[in-house]
């Protein structure tokens, strides 16, 4: 079964239990996958979060539901998963821009997200290095941020947060711990993925025996194999998009869950990067 036959198996159990509770481990076995290595891959293939995609579809079917039928708002809030009216309300105004009682009103405006499909793009022309390492477990020290899944906030919350870190003396501070000048460049770990969220820790490897300010926080990050993706143009957020959408389906390899990291090496102006991500042969 290739991979664009899974994914429309996969999306099909989405759309045909929308009205029920969606097993994440059964969309996963119906992708030949992990959970987690869907999750991870799905926000890069979409766009958005898998959490996302399954909330605006129901909420797309609610609003369909309320305009054509004479169902009580009560009742739609339940058939998609709501316990309350309450709940549906915020839900359904954070996505329509209205409350559901309005949905029936004469020329009123509402979203309606379409069901998701995948289609075959020639893709490949361009070559994509890669190494497979076993590494074994090691330790990270830094700061880190909340981050959202959605890519659109993802962009803006990172260099945000980076900022921050250079505004408030993180980095300094850290490169110093280090013994290296101020303005060395520093690593970014990616972990405790949400449907949501992740944290973004600018980090670095921890020496033996460094006793860190309270401000930091250690990551301790387990015996794994290494899927790593050098980018000498560092352009790391075009390098994601191609792993998960060429790399990852016809490679034979599937992300388990522990840490991703973004490796950066130099000073600014003359960087290079690496994307590290833990995998495992299907």
């Amino acid at each position: 079964m290739d991979w664009l036959t899974r994914m429309k198996s996969a999306m099909e159990y989405i759309e045909t239990n929308l009205t029920d509770d969606i097993s994440l481990d059964e969309v996963a076995q119906r992708a030949c996958c992990s959970s987690y290595h869907f999750q991870r891959m799905f926000p890069f293939i979409t766009g958005i979060s898998l959490s996302e995609y399954i909330r605006r579809r129901r909420l797309t079917l609610a609003a369909f539901e309320l305009q054509t039928t004479d169902v009580k708002v009560i009742d739609v809030a339940i058939k998609y998963g709501y316990q309350s009216p309450e709940a549906f309300g915020r839900a359904f105004k954070s996505l329509h821009g209205i409350m559901p009682t309005s949905a029936r009103d004469q020329g009123v405006s509402l979203k309606a997200y379409p069901r998701m499909s995948f289609n075959i793009s020639i893709k490949g022309a361009i070559e994509m290095n890669y190494r497979i390492e076993p590494k074994k477990s090691f330790e990270m020290f830094g700061v880190y941020g909340l981050v959202s899944q959605d890519f659109q906030s993802a962009f803006i919350d990172v260099p945000r947060f980076r900022q921050q870190c250079d505004e408030d003396g993180s980095v300094d501070l850290m490169n110093g711990l280090l013994g290296r000048f101020g303005n060395n460049v520093l690593h970014a770990a990616l972990y405790d993925h949400t449907g949501e969220s992740f944290k973004y820790m600018v980090c670095y490897h921890l020496p033996k025996g460094l006793e860190l300010p309270e401000r930091f926080t250690k990551l301790s990050v387990p015996t794994l194999t290494w899927a790593i993706f050098p980018e000498p143009q560092c352009d790391l957020q075009k390098l994601w998009e191609r792993i998960y959408t060429e790399w990852f389906p016809t490679s034979g390899y599937e992300q388990v869950e522990g840490p991703q990291f973004e490796m950066y090496y130099g000073m600014p102006g003359h960087t290079q990067g690496e994307i590290w991500i833990p995998v495992k042969k299907k």
